[in-house]
């Protein structure tokens, strides 16, 4: 492989176990890994997002991994092509402390601080990994003022100690190292549940935990060539477990979880005159809140992170401790103890008018712009989003509506995200916003789920949907010419008919709809059209289809002028 080289041979007739020659991870071989990271943690985000119940169910461990170790490599990356494992190590590590995220952020950054640490010599073998492993163990208990067993702190000690074994034990090269690490970091996810009893109600491991397993399986798989995984957890880490006793009870966040109401998450870069300026702030804020971890880049700069209610007072004695910046404020969701609902309904709208339309139906909506859809990728926001709003509900079983606002590979990513906390998804073929209405009415949670959902699948399909839209050129369309700003009416990607007032394209367009039966027609029209539709000009359109029971919603956010369900 090109980014590993070997020692000399071992010598003949060594004792077992066999003395493997201690191979090495070149320049190459360090950005590679880092890169792999980077892509496997970013692919892996909306999974690690949904396990995160501590130290406050924020959702975005997964997100502030994948920041950090973005800009650590985005750091290293301004090297010169022939940069040393040195700086390379170095720069991972500068990058990461002056990026971090959250408390999982803080902790990756000490972990590439322990690599550029052990790998100064220029050297990457078994035992700079042991090494790395062990010193990562120390600053972290360092950085963490109140450690808590059953998360990443309790993996990473498993890591460091099972490397230490594999060296003291004859198992020395960088790929046993590895091997040992990993194994011994899985073991160690898979148990936290057992140590931690908000993980265990919730039925998940802990999310820096398993973004730090993630890191070391994207080493090993750089060490050895493997193609990374396809995304979906690994099954050896079970850490979509659910736990028997804890499948049906609410998450209580109370004071000693870390996470009070009311509290700000403060981050900044620090640089202090001298270390007892920095060693004198960590004790000034200790009391000031929880969640306190600093991530030094040296003894007198460093990453500060606090969960606090007493924000105010913690930025002032940062500013009189040092020099203060990248300094940011956010504010943590309020703990509270719900019942679990059996089943939900979780809803894809615009923002505006219609989400609180589906609200008061009672989904629970996540809100898209829906000029995101023009987007060439799929989006991790809004996959991240929905899984975070489905694993808050704590249901057992959820109902998506997608009303047209996701991507097949976005239906993809949730589905597959689902499977991390074993909630059953079913996803509704809600292709519009109206026909998502329709399968809304239907809902009837005292139904079997299969049951539930056949109906408004049923209800859905069976309404038939058009949409108005404006016309932005002249064109030539299979329903005649246009011109720009003329109303286009499509059913899919059939044009019906083209008109110029709003009145006569609505009940042009819901004769042709009415033909094959109907007795309800709902519109939804955008807010700014609203005052040009009347509904006696509407119904005089109609003609014998006057009488038919008429629904009319204002909305703001949507993509199409009106959209027209008939049922």
């Amino acid at each position: 492989m090109s980014d590993l080289s070997s020692t000399t041979p071992a010598p003949a007739n060594t004792p077992a176990p066999v003395q493997v020659p201690a191979e090495t991870l070149s320049a190459a071989g360090v950005l590679g890994w880092a890169s792999r990271a980077v892509a496997e943690l970013s692919a892996r985000r909306a999974e690690i997002n949904a396990l995160n119940v501590f130290p406050v169910p924020d959702a975005d461990t997964g997100s502030n991994m994948t920041h950090t170790m973005e800009a650590a490599l985005n750091e290293a990356r301004k090297l010169d092509p022939d940069a040393t494992v040195a700086r390379i190590t170095e720069a991972l590590a500068v990058g990461s402390v002056r990026g971090a995220r959250g408390n999982s952020g803080v902790v990756l950054s000490q972990v590439l601080r322990a690599i550029a640490q052990a790998a100064a010599d220029g050297v990457v073998d078994g035992r700079t990994i042991q090494k790395s492993l062990s010193i990562a163990r120390s600053l972290v208990d360092r950085a963490i003022t109140d450690p808590v067993e059953g998360t990443v702190v309790t993996v990473l000690r498993a890591a460091a100690i099972a490397a230490e074994q594999a060296v003291e034990e004859g198992y020395g090269s960088l790929t046993e190292v590895v091997n040992h690490a990993v194994w011994a970091a899985r073991t160690a996810l898979a148990r936290t549940p057992s140590q931690l009893e908000v993980l265990r109600e919730a039925g998940v491991v802990d999310a820096g935990g398993q973004g730090l397993v993630i890191l070391l399986e994207s080493l090993q798989q750089q060490i050895t060539g493997a193609p990374g995984p396809d995304g979906g957890l690994d099954a050896g880490t079970q850490t979509g477990t659910r736990s028997p006793e804890g499948a049906s009870r609410p998450i209580t966040i109370d004071h000693d979880s870390h996470g009070r109401v009311g509290d700000l998450e403060v981050m900044f870069y620090l640089t202090c005159a001298q270390a007892e300026d920095f060693d004198a702030l960590q004790q000034e804020i200790a009391g000031l809140g929880d969640s306190l971890l600093i991530a030094r880049e040296s003894d007198t700069r460093g990453t500060v992170h606090i969960h606090s209610r007493r924000a105010g007072e913690v930025i002032e004695a940062a500013f009189r401790a040092g020099e203060v910046t990248h300094l940011r404020l956010e504010i943590l969701p309020e703990a509270h103890s719900t019942e679990v609902p059996r089943r939900v309904l979780i809803a894809v709208t615009p923002h505006g008018s219609l989400a609180d339309l589906y609200r008061s139906a009672g989904a629970t909506v996540v809100t898209r712009d829906t000029a995101e859809l023009t987007e060439a990728e799929p989006s991790n926001e809004i996959v991240s989003e929905i899984v975070a709003a489905a694993r808050a509900t704590r249901a057992d079983e959820v109902i998506l509506l997608p009303n047209g606002l996701l991507t097949k590979r976005e239906l993809v990513s949730i589905e597959r995200s689902s499977h991390a906390f074993e909630q059953a998804v079913t996803i509704l073929p809600t292709s519009t916003l109206v026909a998502g209405i329709a399968a809304l009415s239907l809902h009837d949670p005292s139904q079997p789920l299969g049951v539930d959902s056949y109906a408004m699948a049923e209800a859905a399909s069976a309404m038939r949907t058009a949409e108005l839209r404006v016309a932005g050129s002249a064109a030539l369309t299979q329903a005649g010419a246009c011109s720009k700003g003329d109303l286009l009416a499509f059913s899919g990607q059939e044009i019906l008919l083209i008109a110029e007032e709003l009145n006569d394209a609505l009940s042009r367009t819901c004769l042709r709809l009415l033909d094959g039966g109907g007795e309800q027609v709902t519109l939804l029209i955008a807010r700014d059209r609203e005052k040009d539709f009347d509904e006696d000009t509407f119904r005089r359109g109609l003609g014998t289809h006057s009488r038919v029971d008429l629904t009319v919603y204002p909305a703001s956010g949507m993509e199409n002028l009106v959209e027209i369900g008939v049922e």
